[in-house]
């Protein structure tokens, strides 16, 4: 099946270089007038992360397509790092800590990385088994989201860091079932 993973268009947190996670912010003028300049293929399945980001960078692509929400495909809880920046966070031992750890730490009152990877991965393979007759499907998700699936499931293996998806860029896949080939960057 062909897969389209599409990273929602930006937000004025993007734009300031925020952790924006369970923040549910809209998207900026700017990343509207990004998403209107772009153009990706059609799908047969639509399925979006349930922050409005993602649903408005879904109607402005696909207008008229209905999509499905998939609740676990949202961004992770940065807890106490929600809304601000490296700037702002820089010299907190809480967050100094954290980058200590390589990011593999739990965010202080917020989800571990290594949860909010699995619930993303429990939440693809849920959402493959039930479109596995589709013949393509689209992602519009968060950053995280798509890096978490690749991670585990693209071939040749890589690591999570290595599937940074710009904003409104996506990657188009091939999924067979078991595993992703990525055969285009968007």
């Amino acid at each position: 099946m062909k897969l389209l993973m599409i990273r929602h268009g930006l937000t004025a947190g993007n734009l300031e270089k925020r952790y924006i996670g369970t923040t549910d912010e809209p998207l900026c003028e700017a990343g509207i007038r990004q998403l209107r300049s772009c153009s990706y293929p059609m799908c047969e399945v639509l399925l979006t992360s349930p922050m409005q980001r993602c649903i408005q960078t879904a109607a402005i692509l696909f207008p008229g397509q209905t999509a499905q929400t998939v609740p676990d495909f949202r961004e992770c809880s940065f807890g106490d790092f929600e809304g601000k920046s490296y700037a702002e966070l820089n010299g907190d031992p809480q967050y100094q800590a954290w980058i200590d750890s390589g990011g593999t730490a739990p965010f202080p009152h917020g989800e571990s990385p290594a949860a909010f990877r699995q619930r993303c991965c429990d939440a693809f393979s849920a959402a493959m088994k039930q479109y596995a007759d589709a013949e393509s499907i689209c992602m519009v998700v968060h950053g995280g989201t798509i890096m978490s699936v690749l991670a585990e499931f693209a071939l040749p293996k890589r690591s999570y860091f290595d599937w940074m998806t710009e904003n409104a860029h996506a990657r188009l896949c091939e999924f067979d079932g078991r595993n992703i080939r990525l055969t285009e960057k968007l």
